[in-house]
């Protein structure tokens, strides 16, 4: 189904060939939402970037489009504004169509894309050997949410965790481990994650200040890159201990991954660098082989190298990254590779990008971009961290909103004198505490820090996951109090608006299509977020005016549908973002 900006910008391009001639057949008419009745529900502005070609003036290049435009059929007559802009305003005989076709679809109007890619989003990405903490968070959320999103439009989404599961800390930690706790490299199980980051944290002390230690982390890591089968064993042993607790995170979160970690990788790493070689990117400086880059300066002045074999022979970061980026384009056939990660690696892949091209391992074809993000804030607007200045694990941070969740609904129960099943206190408390967690990230630009506030997060009035999902229940409530079925009326009602709130709200209803492209396009969820929450107000907005239920019947059945419709678009939309909701509170 064509969204109204298609619809729209259809009828302009095909005004522009009138009027100009066929090779205006492609011209981008920018048309959007104005959001502004005063200029109408659309404005196209197409007529500024023709004056320089047409050598006319631009209101003079919109008054011929307009008189080539034939919209009647959805628009009252279009008018020019401003410099050049073309105003539509919708009828509310078109907006009743458009919703009356979205009511009967199941995708709410929305079509799979006609040429789907193979896209592969890259995020969250812990430690193994060590506690996801809430610098997790926004790796794991932002990307899910936009998987989904792309996964919804019809591409073909591969969802990759490169976890950090090889390096010299494995040799640290294991050679620590053979001291301090053997069993713990014998029985799985023998100790907790949280027991592994003790010992990790000791063993990074000693191998600081003890060079026999130091020299002997060394040696295990050189076995484990050699395969040595008891090393090999206890890396393996590691490796599932922390595996098993991402697993209850991710399962909690409702995060599906595919583990591909820097160990994956490992055997590929000496023909990329016998490959750069060969192409005579590198360059050998002080035993390392290196390759410089074009716009990256030291503190001297001089070309920044990247480092992609050390003097010793190890690789590092950027080595893999590079060959995870061969592998994905060659092997894994992706057509847009997206990683998520927190704005500090920003430089780190503008770097393996920059060489990655010069090596010719990324195609014209493909697209490859970093999707950058900001701190999570305490309310004193430093890095989140505990009272003691720890950082704050994820699983506790998850724990603390379910519990407040839990607490709030406990309250409104008690107020209410009401009675619920432990099991369905237990619901809510999950679906509002992990939903607001989820949300009150998602909602920020991404780009941006920002604070952390149970208060804020659980809050039922702004910008929230509970007042959307209270928005959600309130329609749910109409379909009770009235005894109505409201999936079995979809096909057999109309609707018809008159009311200023009811003609706004199947506006802003019809444009979820044009938000949801735009978020796979830029890959910034709050714009989703924005549109749910506007379409929350609209919809309040329209509840408070329109009573629905004692109206009369022509207008209950048309008043039904539109809340039957704000239900399953703000469920929609909460479901990309990784939210669940409940049907009754």
């Amino acid at each position: 189904m064509q969204s109204v900006s298609e619809l729209l910008t259809a009828q302009c391009r095909e005004a522009l060939v009138a009027a100009f001639g066929p090779s205006f057949q492609e011209t981008d008419p920018l048309l959007m939402p104005t959001n502004q009745p005063k200029f109408g529900d659309y404005q196209a502005n197409v007529a500024l970037s023709l004056a320089k070609p047409l050598k006319q003036a631009p209101r003079a290049i919109a008054a011929q489009i307009v008189d080539h435009l034939a919209v009647d059929h959805l628009s009252e007559a279009p008018t020019i504004a401003g410099p050049g802009f073309i105003n539509f305003k919708l009828t509310p005989e078109f907006l009743a169509q458009q919703l009356q076709q979205l009511q009967q679809h199941p995708r709410l109007g929305i079509d799979s894309v006609s040429d789907p890619q193979k896209i592969i989003v890259d995020f969250s990405s812990p430690n193994i050997a060590k506690e996801m903490h809430v610098g997790h968070l926004r790796s794991t959320i932002i990307g899910d949410s936009i998987a989904r999103v792309l996964e919804f439009l019809g591409h073909e989404v591969l969802r990759l965790n490169h976890v950090g599961d090889w390096g010299t800390q494995f040799g640290m930690l294991i050679t620590y481990l053979r001291e301090a706790c053997p069993e713990a490299l014998i029985q799985a199980d023998a100790v907790d994650l949280g027991d592994l980051v003790t010992f990790y944290k000791r063993a990074k002390e000693r191998f600081d200040r003890d060079e026999a230690f130091r020299e002997a982390a060394r040696e295990e890591v050189v076995k484990l890159q050699a395969g040595e089968r008891d090393t090999l064993r206890a890396w393996t042993i590691l490796c599932d201990q922390s595996r098993r607790e991402f697993d209850k995170i991710y399962q909690r979160l409702d995060i599906k991954l595919q583990e591909r970690g820097e160990s994956f990788y490992n055997p590929l790493l000496p023909n990329l660098v016998e490959l750069l070689r060969q192409q005579q990117l590198l360059v050998e400086d002080q035993g390392a082989q290196c390759v410089f880059l074009e716009g990256f300066q030291n503190k001297a002045g001089n070309s920044q190298p990247l480092i992609v074999q050390k003097s010793d022979g190890g690789y590092n970061y950027a080595t893999t990254d590079l060959a995870a980026l061969q592998y994905r384009i060659q092997d894994d056939g992706a057509d847009r590779i997206i990683y998520v990660t927190d704005a500090g690696q920003a430089n780190h892949f503008a770097q393996v990008f920059q060489v990655a091209r010069r090596a010719k391992l990324i195609p014209d074809t493909v697209e490859v971009v970093h999707v950058p993000f900001g701190l999570v804030q305490g309310e004193d607007g430093k890095k989140l961290k505990t009272r003691s200045g720890e950082t704050i694990r994820l699983r506790d941070l998850l724990d603390e909103a379910v519990e407040r969740a839990r607490a709030d609904f406990l309250e409104r129960l008690r107020t209410d004198d009401r009675q619920e099943s432990e099991a369905f206190i237990n619901q809510v408390a999950q679906v509002m505490g992990l939903g607001a967690v989820k949300y009150a990230d998602l909602s920020q630009n991404r780009t941006s820090n920002y604070i952390f506030s149970y208060d804020k997060m659980l809050a039922l009035q702004g910008n929230t996951a509970p007042y959307m999902i209270y928005a959600y229940v309130r329609v749910q409530g109409i379909s009770r109090k009235g005894n109505i079925d409201l999936s079995n009326l979809r096909s057999q009602l109309s609707i018809v608006l008159t009311d200023e709130t009811e003609l706004i709200l199947a506006k802003h209803l019809l444009q979820l299509q044009d938000t949801l492209k735009t978020v796979a396009q830029d890959l910034m969820p709050n714009r989703l977020c924005q549109y749910l929450f506007e379409l929350s107000q609209k919809f309040n907005q329209f509840y408070d005016r329109c009573p629905v239920l004692s109206a009369e019947d022509s207008v209950k059945a048309s008043r039904l549908l539109l809340c039957d419709l704000t239900a399953r678009t703000i469920k929609l939309g909460l479901s990309l973002l990784g939210i669940s909701v409940v049907e009754r509170l």
